[in-house]
């Protein structure tokens, strides 16, 4: 172990405490702003998408108090709402545009927070923004019922609970840390040769990908060398409840949503015959859509990445009362794309179902369609993108791959001795695999023959297909399988390896081992 490993292992672990109370505060936040008015200030959507501001002006703020950036100028909100940061070693001899450039993103909202179920289901224990506010009333049964992954009960005072605890606040958190730690370091080579651009992106729950497209298509054409990523490092949690903690993952499914909407002619109930019901032809389409599904008909396999999937996931029904014909129903497939699948399939392959052309050949109309993705952020900025999310995949022999699994093999290997398959524990030797769900990844890929952003060989982006994007992987704590659920929570040994690695791999990645 090197010097530079020892004493970034050392400061991880003196500042865990530290990350353990701004992810807390990050958590809590909302709490002083869904119950107020709002001509109080008061804002019942807090920390959800589109509405993340509040958490990130503490984090902005908190960047500058704990010199997670040099300068209190190299923290900023970009056009989009993104909260950005710079690290960099002006000392260090290499110029600017000779520098490798590492990106880590991480997305600062939730989903919903379901306050009063947390209350309830835990027995009073818990609270989605306060965390663990009653031991003694904690119902450790539901708990270890509903989650995917928890240590043994003596390790419990490892765990912070709360909404976005592991989807992804302790990610974010884990970026500023890392990023005070490369600064603290610097003289020692921890950013020798590298430029570190970190990222809490908003709206990445809603619109997955939205903070990295606004910067590939607004602030990357035309960008000199040292904005332009030489890797990206997504935050969000790598953890498998089966498999360990801390995977490297090197890839993921893309997804999209298809739109249908079946317009048929509203009669009282008690003549459906003067009628036309989209609600029953649109459930025709959706009962054949999942049995061509659960056969596979028209889905390919991936070895890597796994099949693609589609289920029915949203639904608004347009009618004049509960004894009436319908006029409109509107609903929606979450389609998962693997490697050979293309959005375009995918939307041919809902347009050519039998109970599509059987609800025109009645008289409805049927539109399938991508919608587009129009709300806008907290900053105001409506990017109206077809909610089409491309995957991704970077090659296991890629250098940022190599990079990433010296750098765990540096400083994080030595601290732990967890063996892949124990659970959701840290494993000693890296495992590197893919995601199930989606992530900021997908707002990467562009066009393979796009030349607005000019990309140096040097720089060894992926090319896949019709797309080409940075090499990518993502790193971070959290439970995969405890997202989004009742009692969502993190383990703050994830956290504190997490930045570790981070902290480690731009002088690994740029060559500067010491």
């Amino acid at each position: 172990m090197s010097n530079l490993d020892a004493r970034v292992a050392e400061l991880a672990a003196r500042y865990r405490p530290l990350a353990a109370e701004m992810l807390k505060e990050a958590i809590r936040i909302p709490a002083d702003y869904v119950d107020r008015p709002p001509d109080e200030g008061g804002d019942a959507r807090c920390g959800l998408s589109n509405h993340e501001f509040p958490r990130l002006e503490y984090l902005r703020k908190k960047i500058i108090e704990i010199k997670a950036v040099r300068r209190a100028e190299d923290v900023f909100f970009d056009d989009f709402g993104n909260l950005a940061w710079v690290a960099l070693d002006p000392e260090d001899g290499i110029a600017p545009g000779e520098k490798k450039v590492i990106c880590l993103d991480g997305h600062s909202d939730t989903v919903r927070a379901l306050r009063a179920q947390w209350r309830e289901k835990a027995g009073g224990g818990l609270d989605a923004y306060e965390g663990l506010v009653d031991a003694t009333k904690l119902d450790r049964s539901f708990l270890k019922k509903e989650l995917g992954w928890l240590p043994p009960e003596t390790e419990w005072e490892h765990l912070v609970f709360g909404r976005g605890s592991a989807d992804q606040l302790g990610g974010v958190i884990a970026e500023v840390l890392a990023t005070k730690i490369l600064l603290e370091l610097a003289p020692e080579g921890a950013l020798k040769g590298a430029i570190v651009r970190a990222y809490a992106t908003v709206a990445e729950e809603d619109n997955d990908g939205g903070g990295p497209m606004f910067i590939m298509r607004k602030l990357l054409p035309g960008a000199k060398p040292e904005l332009v990523p030489d890797v990206v490092i997504l935050t969000e949690g790598t953890g498998c409840s089966k498999k360990g903690a801390l995977g490297i993952y090197r890839g993921q499914r893309g997804r999209m949503q298809i739109e249908v909407t079946v317009k048929g002619r509203s009669c009282h109930g008690s003549m459906p015959w003067e009628g036309l019901n989209p609600l029953e032809f649109g459930g025709a389409i959706i009962k054949e859509a999942a049995e061509k599904y659960e056969k596979r008909e028209g889905f390919l396999d991936n070895a890597f990445l796994g099949h693609g999937t589609r289920t029915a996931s949203w639904a608004n029904l347009e009618t004049p009362s509960d004894c009436a014909v319908p006029e409109r129903f509107v609903f929606r497939f979450d389609r998962r794309l693997t490697v050979g699948e293309t959005p375009q399939g995918a939307l041919a392959d809902v347009e050519g179902l039998s109970s599509v052309a059987a609800a025109r050949a009645a008289g409805l109309e049927v539109d399938v369609s991508v919608p587009l993705y129009t709300d806008p952020t907290w900053k105001g900025f409506a990017l109206n993108n077809p909610q089409i999310y491309l995957g991704w995949v970077t090659p296991q022999d890629h250098p940022a791959i190599q990079a990433a699994v010296a750098a765990y093999r540096d400083v994080i290997s030595p601290h732990v001795t967890g063996k892949r398959g124990e659970g959701g524990t840290i494993p000693k030797e890296p495992r590197v695999e893919r995601w199930i769900f989606s992530t900021d990844g997908v707002g990467f890929p562009v066009p393979k023959d796009d030349a607005s952003i000019p990309v140096a060989s040097a720089k060894r982006w992926v090319v896949s297909g019709a797309y080409k994007h940075p090499a990518m992987f993502g790193f971070g704590p959290g439970i995969e399988q405890n997202t989004h659920k009742i009692g969502e929570c993190m383990d703050l040994r994830e956290l504190q390896h997490a930045i570790a690695f981070l902290a480690r791999f731009p002088s690994v990645f740029a060559g500067a081992r010491r």
